[in-house]
């Protein structure tokens, strides 16, 4: 069975409780744990939910804010139904070909 899963990334709550009031506020931190990382690339990281993050700015992170992984990333994971959508009306015995003919256009002259 398919599961849905949808996580909250939460940075900016962590850099709000910390004072950070942008981005930019982590540069320093960043850079004493030896991650280099970009103005832009780390406003991606605050802005945005990442899809892939590394390990080692994962654990910087955590080290900065003093938290654990999981009080950064929180997940909800729920069963999925798939439901198969039966045809309304559909005529089960006209061949498909037949049923989806083209109809011919007929040119009318403006005279």
């Amino acid at each position: 069975m398919k599961r849905d899963i949808q996580y909250h990334w939460r940075v900016r709550e962590f850099m709000a409780r910390a004072g950070m009031k942008n981005s930019r506020d982590l540069v320093g931190p960043l850079r004493e744990r030896g991650i280099t990382l970009s103005e832009s690339q780390i406003y991606r990281i605050v802005g945005q939910e990442p899809e892939r993050i590394s390990f080692k700015v994962l654990v910087a992170l955590c080290d900065i804010f003093g938290i654990e992984a999981g009080d950064l990333i929180t997940y909800t994971a729920a069963d999925t139904r798939h439901t198969r959508t039966k045809a309304v009306n559909a005529p089960s015995d006209v061949p498909l070909l037949n049923a989806y003919r083209p109809v011919k256009a007929r040119i009318v002259s403006d005279d």
